[in-house]
């Protein structure tokens, strides 16, 4: 048994947890909920771990994505995601994907070599397409709402999406899933919680580096040409990703009778 881990194995025992070794969970978006539930996966033997996500660390990224700080600005967060992961368990697998996850691109991805499927992908669209075809996949999935615009993380529940109430993002991703007479079930993780914006305050990046923005776009004033900025919290980020990595954790001890 790797030491790193002799104190969850007091819970789950060395079979489950040599259980959680062997399984490949795919994250798709490594944002303010991805990046953490990636650690915890990492850090509770999670071995086998792709991560798919197309954008690069902003410096206003440091506020709630784990990989993002001074040095990492303008790097690939999967990389720089999989570095930090790779100092937590060196014998861990990490596939990177720097690619933007869609039903043109799914083949890519392996999707049919997973057990478990996250779902943490911000844009709709391409939300709409992952939920359709980690459900078609029969692989364990579980999805994140919009964890945006909220700083009380006890306001985050665990429901089957057609349960979810309250949930901006959460409503849009129903009626959409409705419009492709999709009708399925799964598991979403999701909040009520609704603050206002504060439009008084500052949206632009400033930092003059090519990180998020477009390369055509750099500069200090592209991020404040964006249609909408929603203020996020890592309090409230980062435990929509430990309780997605939980949900992992607890279906796979679940099937070994943990």
């Amino acid at each position: 048994m790797n030491p790193r881990f002799q104190r969850l194995a007091l819970m789950t025992g060395t079979d489950t947890l040599s259980a959680l070794s062997r399984k490949t969970v795919t994250l798709v978006g490594v944002g303010g909920v991805g990046s953490w539930c990636a650690e915890a996966l990492v850090r509770s033997g999670i071995t086998y771990l792709a991560l798919i996500d197309s954008d690069t660390v902003c410096i206003t990224n440091i506020n709630r994505q784990i990989q993002a700080t001074d040095s990492t600005v303008g790097q690939a967060k999967v990389i720089a995601l999989k570095e930090r992961l790779e100092t937590i368990n060196p014998s861990c697998h990490i596939q990177t994907y720097q690619e933007i996850f869609s039903r043109e691109t799914s083949s890519r991805f392996n999707i049919e070599q997973t057990d478990v499927i996250i779902d943490a992908i911000d844009s709709l669209g391409y939300k709409l397409d992952l939920i359709e075809i980690a459900c078609e996949s029969g692989k364990t999935f579980f999805s994140c709402m919009g964890m945006a615009q909220k700083m009380d993380p006890t306001q985050i529940k665990t429901a089957d999406i057609w349960e979810t109430k309250g949930c901006p993002l959460a409503r849009l991703v129903r009626a959409g899933l409705k419009k492709r007479g999709f009708n399925q079930h799964f598991t979403a993780v999701y909040s009520s919680e609704s603050l206002p914006r504060r439009e008084e305050s500052t949206v632009g990046c400033g930092s003059g580096v090519h990180c998020c923005c477009p390369a055509q776009k750099t500069g200090p004033d592209w991020c404040a040409s964006k249609k909408v900025i929603n203020g996020s919290s890592v309090t409230v980020t980062a435990t929509a990703g430990m309780i997605l990595a939980s949900l992992v954790l607890r279906s796979i001890m679940a099937a070994y009778g943990t």
